[in-house]
């Protein structure tokens, strides 16, 4: 069960153009918020009602909700930004045309529910619409179906009003006019959004729903990869895929674990996107809410906390397990997720039973967790060099019970199924490590150096965590596997060579990556493109080569370690 990595990516800009060099060295993330003041610069924090009340929601349930998380320790630990979601508003706005409070099921209003959460030490948030209508057939702020006037603007200034702080916009509904392609229409509509938002009066954080409407499928099509490239222009961050799986009183105990894997399925990939004020959001936790195991609610928590993803609980939050509510309350787990580097952690290794992943931190060390997809107990053994650590020591610290021990060989020991381990290695005497891991491409496949259709040849393959699928990102901008370079070959085709000093690099053994998942050959300018998955089981792979860059492909887009 091998792993990988080690060090920082260099492709995370927040501009879409701007491309670095292979290189360990960390460069993060420079928002383009919605105010002049940066916001949300660790991922947010807090509850929503929406995937455990859905519309059934009303004033007291907020009310007893925010009272638990001050009652429960939650809200001191950090989750302080209480949101209302869909089904606040009556059906129709006002002759004003000013957003209308359901005044029986918020009696006071949202003005008093502001206060009242500030009054807590609290924040609040609300939920809205960039299209007609909200998902559930509310007014949105967005333009009439047809064409007409919006109301970005003074929805903001009445969220601004009720002394809002957080804006939660939905994608449902929205008008493409013609002439526009759908991508066209939603950049529009959320660049209008957070226009609104920084000229409203008060800084609000916006959580944009863009790109979970454009999703298809883990690896994502050609607009979902233009969205994720300028979604944070508009919002601190955003919804990419599919919504967590609701918690069904009919059948309380359901399971939500694939739900809870298919969410991390699709996040795991996007870590270039994401950086201080840009976080990329799975969509809820429901650690220690029905549907989830104590094992499985670890899991969640562990695995959005190593992908830098906002912990926003979705819950009864006096109802939650004890193991759940310890597992969401764990510091050290809260740490890592609020790591003011704000670099997303990457996978490693994986095949069907193991999954390796590694975050580089803000002081140098190093998180290392290791989910076990299978449901039976397992022993597991990480190798501190195939995770970058290099003969040298690590202190290790445990982050669910925070035991320490001293590492020089490899992290080691007994995880249950569908539970994830967690390290915090603090490195002694070990060199600045590489990347090291897989290169992931489009299937959500993994680039493979296995002689399998002639010497040197590179295809793609089921990712399985073997050596022949760890690269290393070097500094030099050159990528390696197994001592040998990734290198442009005769007709198109790419291989692994002998590397050549820096000095006498070879031409075609220098690389790029660019923030929209572009992998650029330096001397050709040509990208990297995966071949198309083999048509049967027993078909020869197909291997890779570099072809013409195109816009946002699919096929030549690649997820790094880091």
């Amino acid at each position: 069960m091998p792993p990988r990595l080690r060090a920082s990516l260099p492709c995370l800009t927040a501009a879409a153009l701007f491309a670095f060099a292979l290189s360990p060295a960390a460069v993060a993330a420079e928002p383009r918020a919605t105010s002049d003041t940066p916001l949300a610069l660790t991922p947010p924090m807090g509850w929503n009602n929406w995937a455990h009340y859905m519309c059934d929601i009303d004033e007291a349930k907020v009310v007893a909700n925010a009272d638990a998380l001050v009652s429960s320790g939650l809200a001191a630990k950090g989750y302080d930004t209480v949101t209302v979601d869909d089904c606040w508003m009556t059906k129709s706005r006002d002759a004003q045309g000013a957003l209308v409070v359901d005044t029986v099921k918020f009696p006071h209003g949202m003005a008093w529910l502001g206060d009242y959460l500030h009054d807590k030490g609290l924040k609040f948030g609300i939920y809205q619409d960039a299209g007609s209508l909200t998902c559930e057939k509310y007014p949105g702020s967005g333009a009439p179906q047809g064409g007409g006037a919006d109301h970005y603007a003074e929805d903001a200034r009445q969220f601004a009003s009720w002394n809002v702080d957080y804006v939660k916009m939905d994608g449902c509904n929205l008008w493409v006019p013609a002439g526009q392609t759908k991508e066209q229409a939603y950049r529009g509509a959320y660049n209008a959004v957070a226009k609104a938002l920084r000229e409203s009066g008060r800084d609000m954080v916006l959580s944009a729903s863009a790109p979970a409407y454009f999703q298809q499928g883990e690896w994502g099509g050609s607009d979902w990869h233009k969205v994720l490239g300028w979604v944070g222009e508009t919002g601190q961050l955003w919804r990419e895929g599919k919504d967590i799986k609701v918690y069904n009183p009919a059948t309380p105990a359901a399971s939500r674990w694939s739900s809870v894997l298919g969410n991390y399925g699709y996040n795991r990939w996007l870590g270039r996107y994401a950086g201080p004020g840009n976080w990329n959001d799975p969509d809820f936790l429901i650690a220690g809410a029905p549907g989830l195991t104590a094992a499985e609610s670890r899991s969640q928590v562990a695995l959005w906390a190593m992908m830098a993803s906002p912990f926003i609980l979705s819950s009864e939050v006096s109802e939650l397990t004890s193991q759940g509510l310890a597992a969401l309350g764990n510091t050290r787990m809260i740490e890592l997720d609020q790591d003011p580097m704000g670099r997303q952690g990457a996978v490693v290794s994986s095949n069907a039973t193991f999954e390796i992943l590694t975050r580089p931190l803000a002081n140098g060390d190093r998180a290392v967790a290791v989910l076990n997809r299978s449901a039976t107990t397992r022993d597991i053994r990480v190798p501190l060099d195939e995770i970058g650590l290099s003969d040298c020591t690590a202190d290790a610290q445990d982050l669910w019970n925070g035991s320490r021990r001293e590492v020089s060989d490899a992290l080691t020991g007994r995880l249950a199924g569908h539970d994830t381990a967690v390290w915090r290695l603090s490195p002694r005497g070990c060199a600045e490590a590489a990347p090291t891991g897989q290169v992931v491409g489009d299937g959500a496949r993994c680039a493979d150096g296995a002689n399998t259709t002639g010497l040197g040849a590179v295809v793609m393959a089921t990712c399985t965590g073997a050596p022949d699928q760890r690269w290393t990102l070097r500094d030099d901008a050159s990528l390696r596997l197994a001592g040998d370079c990734l290198s442009a070959g005769d007709d198109g085709l790419v291989e692994l060579a002998d590397c050549a000093p820096p000095r006498d690099r070879r031409p075609g053994q220098s690389w790029t990556h660019l923030r929209g998942g572009a992998l650029v050959e330096r001397e050709s300018g040509m990208c990297l493109t995966a071949p198309a998955a083999a048509a049967t089981p027993d078909a020869p792979a197909a291997r890779l080569r570099l072809t013409a860059c195109g816009d946002h492909r699919v096929d030549q887009a690649w997820a790094l370690p880091v």
